[in-house]
């Protein structure tokens, strides 16, 4: 992101230089952290307009995948009889549906951010990397009150959270690091080709039966279980739905494969949106 350098004084004038990052890589989370009430109005307004003139506005955060799993359950599980590892189906998929959802919202708001907010851009600085972070944050509103109806589930099917629950923020954490590591990519290019916005419903529906939600990943031989880890929502949504109802095997390999592609994806992803960013405010 640009780097604010330090004051020019000019006799009684002070002026402040903006320059382009110096090297490949910088990340300067303090510039972030100055600019945390801007990032938090953003984050409010996101959630304002989300559910502005809706007839029943935060019930469609339920409503979705409510809805999604039971059209899940009756098709692949009923019909399909796919193996939920002796989970009900419904918390078999709603457990899977939860992270994918969030990302796919994500994913949705963030390819748009940097499109949606150009009035803003081409008037005012700030750390252009605010507007993919907002809008990953902003998500983890809708993921917290399906989070509720999910721990109501269990409830109702008398299941007993395990030791592995403790690991549920790690597996949300990289569901929050795969959101805006490809947000970051799809934000800058979406920017500078509009066209980039006709193919992510395509991407988001090919990348859902890509990942385990509607089956297991036991399905997928062992041996071919690290090259399946290459998609980070594999391991993403596989592991939210271990270590939340405590069924199956960790997800060992799978798991170490998805976090390494989401970090490299995160560092090319911040090296992209920066070697985009002089471009940006023209392009919007």
């Amino acid at each position: 992101m640009s780097t604010l350098i330090e004051p020019i004084v000019q006799g009684e004038n002070t002026d402040w230089q903006i320059a382009p990052p110096r090297g490949w890589f910088e990340l300067d989370l303090k510039e972030i952290w100055r600019y945390r009430e801007l990032l938090y109005f953003f984050v409010w307004r996101d959630l304002k307009v989300r559910y502005k003139q809706t007839a029943i506005g935060v019930a469609w955060v339920v409503i979705q995948p409510l809805m999604a799993m039971l059209v899940f359950t009756l098709f692949f599980g009923r019909l399909a009889k796919m193996p939920s590892g002796g989970l009900p189906y419904p918390v078999f998929y709603y457990s899977a549906l939860l992270p994918w959802l969030y990302f796919a919202a994500s994913l949705a708001l963030t390819s748009n951010t940097v499109v949606e907010h150009e009035r803003v851009i081409t008037k005012v600085y700030f750390p252009k990397m605010i507007l993919p972070f907002s809008a990953v944050l902003s998500g983890l509103v809708d993921f917290g009150i399906g989070f509720i109806l999910l721990l109501g589930m269990m409830f109702y099917y008398h299941m007993i959270p395990t030791f592995a629950t403790l690991l549920v923020p790690l597996f949300l954490l990289l569901a929050v690091m795969t959101a805006l590591a490809v947000g970051l990519w799809l934000s800058a290019l979406n920017a500078i080709y509009r066209d980039v916005r006709y193919v992510i419903p395509f991407m988001v529906q090919f990348w859902l039966f890509a990942s385990p939600v509607a089956y297991p990943s036991t399905l997928v031989p062992e041996k071919w279980r690290w090259l399946y880890g290459l998609n980070p929502m594999a391991g993403v949504v596989e592991g939210f739905r271990w270590a939340l109802t405590g069924h199956g095997q960790a997800p060992g390999v799978l798991i170490l494969v998805s976090a390494g592609t989401v970090l490299l994806l995160f560092l090319g992803g911040v090296v992209f949106f920066q070697k985009m960013e002089s471009q940006i405010a023209d392009a919007v």
